[in-house]
């Protein structure tokens, strides 16, 4: 079959059969004489024959590539669309350069190769020069105008490769990264430009992977009966789908707003078929409509993710936002001890510590009553506090992305604002791995990193997407917003933290309130709410 390889594409592997063929050929006619007796080439002819067939065979076809991609390179010379900056010069980068690029409609001339072993500089791959290390990123951008960088490092930690990112997105080029590690990891796998990825913010923030004890995790959640309180929302959507991957015996989702509810039951059942998966149309303000949930299906884990969260329209809203949040979370809290459920899992906030919002305060509230609770039933109550998760119903990320496909300007309120971040499914986990060490009383608190600047944020995602900040698009500072911070905290000074076994999850130690202070506050504070005059 070496015929019906197409010679211009012909590599490496038919080299290698173009040898072995030849081989057994000569053997094959070696012994063939040898038997027969036949008179025509000895064994040094023979062995010359084949090595001259390898050798031509090899030649003319290496010939006839380069004349063919000499003339191609000739004919689109003139017509080099994109300039091309490879960063990796290891086994995904070859791939890229020698088999993807070249069969691309569009002309792509790569400028250099970027790599930080130093055995590597000024060496070459495929006849291009491997130019130097991350420092020599910029100046190459500059120096040959590149329109696309592609990352194709696929061993690197998520530190590492946003810090290399991070550079690159100083630069006009587009962006292009390998999504996944383990899939590029292995040697028979090969890489595409189908498999490369337009660079997400993600990518900037350096998070490595949250490690989970998934095994200690799914012996909490594995055949129980699990309730999740706004369960169509970013939290408790992803609570839904990781709680389900863990073997429930029936996952109950509690929303008010069906439209979320309804996508997010359609995308789990087909996930998981067999899961025995109920969506409920409910408000938790609703206290007999909570309680007749709770005697019909008697869950034994009940995640409350279920809150209004947006901070300036709390402020202008006080009253919805602790009917909702306050309330909301009193009746389902009370049902849960009224009818015997194993463990309650406040989803909470940073902005509940030393809170300057009505939203943080009545998530405050929340967490005391979540205290109070524990104090005098069986049931163990625990709080998860942690920062804005990316990609969030509200998140400035969407909201950026929104101003600057409407070509701006990207609205910041404060040039000095700053905010924990970390991504909806790390959140998740990590709530979930939260519930493995808990007692009852604890609020823990979530490791969120180094905190982000938003101003910063919000250049690298103009850089992303190819414009220059202040030059192609404004960034205007408007004020900060009612109830808003310039930093959030993630712990009240009286708390204290102690270490857990999982180096992302802290806990506070276990405050002491007045069961009789809070309910007379609460009762007052009802009385104000449900009054005639309370928007006054």
């Amino acid at each position: 079959k070496v015929y019906k390889s197409i010679t211009q594409y012909t590599g490496s592997k038919e080299y290698v059969q173009y040898l072995e063929l030849s081989l057994l050929s000569c053997l094959i006619v070696l012994v063939v004489c040898n038997i027969t007796k036949l008179k025509t080439l000895d064994a040094k002819e023979n062995i010359l024959a084949s090595c001259f067939i390898i050798g031509f065979m090899t030649f003319s076809r290496v010939c006839y590539r380069k004349i063919v991609a000499f003339l191609d390179k000739r004919r689109h010379s003139n017509n080099i669309t994109q300039n091309v900056l490879i960063i990796g010069a290891g086994k995904a980068g070859l791939q890229i350069l020698r088999d993807e690029l070249p069969k691309m409609e569009t002309n792509y001339k790569v400028v250099g190769i970027i790599d930080d072993s130093k055995m590597k500089n000024n060496s070459t791959m495929c006849g291009v020069e491997i130019v130097g290390g991350r420092d020599k990123i910029v100046e190459i951008c500059e120096k040959y105008g590149v329109d696309l960088i592609l990352f194709t490092i696929a061993n690197i930690s998520k530190e590492q490769k946003a810090e290399i990112l991070n550079i690159c997105s100083k630069t006009k080029a587009k962006i292009k990264v390998i999504p996944s590690v383990a899939k590029f990891l292995s040697s028979d796998v090969e890489v595409k430009m189908s498999d490369l990825r337009d660079i997400q913010i993600e990518d900037l923030l350096g998070r490595d992977p949250v490690q989970l004890a998934n095994e200690n995790i799914k012996e909490f959640i594995k055949g129980k009966v699990v309730l999740v309180t706004g369960g169509g929302g970013s939290i408790g959507s992803e609570l839904c789908r990781q709680i389900a991957s863990f073997g429930a015996k029936e996952l109950l989702m509690l929303d008010i707003y069906e439209n979320t509810l309804y996508e997010t039951e359609l995308e789990i059942r087909k996930k998981y078929p067999d899961l025995n998966l109920t969506a409920i149309v409910a408000s938790v303000r609703d206290e007999k409509r909570i309680n007749e949930i709770f005697e019909k299906y008697k869950p034994e884990l009940v995640f409350h993710a279920a809150a209004h969260k947006h901070v300036p329209l709390m402020e202008t809203s006080p009253v919805e936002a602790i009917k909702n949040n306050v309330f909301g979370t009193y009746n389902v809290a009370r049902a849960a001890s009224k009818y015997g459920v194993d463990k309650f899992i406040l989803v909470s906030t940073d902005k509940a510590v030393n809170p300057t919002s009505v939203m943080g305060a009545t998530k405050r509230i929340c967490e005391m009553i979540i205290q109070m609770q524990n104090a005098k039933s069986k049931t163990n109550y625990v709080a998860v506090r942690f920062g804005n998760v990316l990609g969030s119903h509200g998140s400035v990320i969407p909201i950026f992305k929104k101003q600057i496909e409407q070509g701006g300007p990207v609205t910041v309120t404060h040039r000095e604002i700053t905010r924990f971040f970390m991504t909806i499914p790390e959140a998740v986990g990590l709530i979930l791995q939260s519930i493995t060490f808990a007692e009852g009383g604890e609020i823990f608190v979530l490791d969120m990193g180094e905190p982000v600047k938003i101003y910063d944020l919000a250049e690298k995602m103009i850089r992303l997407s190819g414009y220059t900040p202040g030059v192609d698009m404004k960034i205007e500072i408007t004020g900060l917003r009612p109830g808003e911070k310039l930093y959030e905290e993630l712990l009240v000074s009286e708390e204290g933290l102690s270490k857990t076994l999982h180096d992302k999850i802290m806990v506070t130690k276990i405050m002491d309130f007045d069961e009789n202070e809070i309910n007379e506050d609460l009762r007052m504070l009802e009385d104000v709410v449900y009054s005639e005059d309370a928007t006054n």
